[in-house]
């Protein structure tokens, strides 16, 4: 029975998720119908597995879901968004519409710009390069998700995505855990990425097919939506409701002034990482105060942290006379982080309450049981998790909290590189995330005035399909020879 009601809880989280309700009022529901099947006492599930799970998640990450919103709405009311999308235009647009429009997401989203702040700003800028091209408006969406959803989400090293920040703490890694590996496979990602819809586009050219018509107020309609939004902020780390918040510049700024923070935000996490944090002495950590912890635990959230600050400071600097409205703009931002963090801890304490029920022994000695070895069934479990829950944060964190000390135990027996580990559980998250239920993926086919029906197949090739070959490729050259 307990494995039964396990299964059960999963599907009614995974069922009412997708028609739009709270994960805030379905988590902890859910978990509690799993302790029901399974015997267990439900208060004490409820106050001393849920909730304590739930806000050690948020002790953890908050930092970083309130800097990254606040630094997302910043860019998008300075006009920062849009100078850097419209720069990217200009430079390649006329010959180079698809890859314009894939790195100017890549370049703001690795700069450490909310995915739906970019969503908003890119999506028109695709529309008018699009049209003036006559490529099929239904490739648009694939080709934003390509640029800001795959390699600046889950392999490039130092992006400052939630996703990436998930596995340190677990593993003691950095942001920039396997670098090498990780450029490997964001250039897997990107490369047949834009195969594939450069393919695509050949294909509607020789059957003659033009831009087509696009839908009416999309945008506008997508930011007052409450069952989206519900879906949204269990996605990514950013409310859409808060777009409409803050006041936005007339002006944007030159395009220097606009990328300057996102290179701050780089060249801070990496300063941080690898020259600041290993030099400091903290041995302070060790007190009970403190939380009896080590660097190696706090110091890759530290480092995403400040790198974040210092990019809204210079944002502020750089966009002082462009933001009239600036504590709107910043409480806009406050507000946007704080139902995607909630939501995300909700989906943290079901898991928890899962992985401590007695009959998920099963699925654990299941998991562990895969063939390949940790790696693969690394992999396996946060796809699985990723893919049901519809978030690569949630489903990553829920495998980790379940079997993360048994991996770095395995890691240690055997002789594997945590940061392999870290970089093989990120970019195993962000593939089957990508499924049609995914909050992201049902929002920007909304902004975009488009069906799974026109996008979906185009999302799968560039999203999912992208990121399992670089999974593969990663697995097959670490088991090889290495992290590097």
């Amino acid at each position: 029975m307990g494995l039964f009601g396990l299964l059960v809880g999963l599907g009614l989280l995974v069922l009412f998720a997708f028609r739009g309700w709270s994960v805030l009022l379905l988590a902890p529901f859910a978990a509690l119908v799993a302790a029901l099947f399974g015997g267990e006492p439900l208060l004490a599930n409820l106050t001393q597995v849920f909730m304590i799970n739930a806000a050690g998640f948020l002790a953890q990450f908050f930092p970083i879901f309130l800097l990254g919103a606040v630094f997302g709405k910043l860019m998008d009311d300075s006009g920062a968004v849009t100078s850097v999308a419209r720069f990217m235009a200009e430079r390649l647009g006329e010959r180079r519409v698809i890859l314009a429009v894939v790195l100017a997401g890549a370049m703001v989203t690795y700069g450490g710009v909310s995915l739906f702040v970019a969503f908003f700003v890119i999506v028109p800028m695709a529309r008018s390069l699009f049209r003036a091209a006559s490529i099929p408006r239904r490739l648009i969406p694939a080709a934003i998700v390509l640029g800001t959803s795959t390699f600046t989400m889950s392999a490039l090293p130092g992006t400052p995505s939630i996703q990436n920040a998930i596995p340190m703490p677990f593993f003691g890694t950095t942001p920039f855990a396997a670098p090498g590996l990780g450029i490997i496979a964001s250039l897997i990602m990107l490369s047949t990425g834009l195969w594939w819809l450069h393919r695509a586009e050949a294909a509607a050219r020789r059957a003659g097919e033009g831009y087509g018509e696009d839908a009416e107020g999309a945008i506008e309609q997508v930011a007052a939506d409450e069952l989206l939004r519900e879906r949204a902020t269990t996605a990514r780390e950013f409310d859409p409701a808060e777009l409409q918040h803050g006041q936005r510049s007339d002006q944007a700024p030159p395009v220097l002034s606009a990328m300057a923070p996102l290179v701050v935000v780089v060249t801070v996490n990496l300063v941080m990482s690898l020259v600041v944090l290993p030099r400091l002495d903290v041995g302070y950590l060790a007190e009970q105060r403190f939380g009896a912890t080590s660097l190696a635990a706090v110091a890759g959230v530290w480092s995403v942290a400040v790198a974040l600050a210092a990019a809204i400071a210079t944002t502020i600097a750089l966009n002082w006379a462009r933001l009239p409205a600036l504590r709107r703009t910043m409480d806009a931002g406050a507000n946007a982080s704080v139902l995607p963090a909630f939501s995300v801890a909700s989906l943290v304490g079901f898991g928890a309450v899962v992985a401590s029920l007695p009959a998920f022994t099963i699925v654990r000695d299941w998991v562990l049981g895969i063939e390949g070895g940790p790696l693969v069934s690394l992999a396996v479990a946060t796809n699985i998790l990723a893919a049901l829950t519809g978030s690569a944060s949630g489903g990553l964190t829920i495998a980790l909290d379940a079997l993360g000390p048994t991996y770095v135990e395995l890691a240690d027996r055997i002789g594997i590189d945590l940061g392999l580990m870290h970089r093989v559980a990120v970019i195993g998250s962000g593939t089957l995330d990508i499924l049609p239920h995914n909050g992201a993926v049902v929002s920007l086919l909304a902004i975009c005035g488009l069906t799974h029906r026109d996008s979906y197949f185009d999302i799968v090739m560039v999203g999912i399909v992208t990121s399992l070959l670089a999974l593969v490729a990663v697995i097959a050259l670490g088991s090889a020879v290495g992290s590097f």
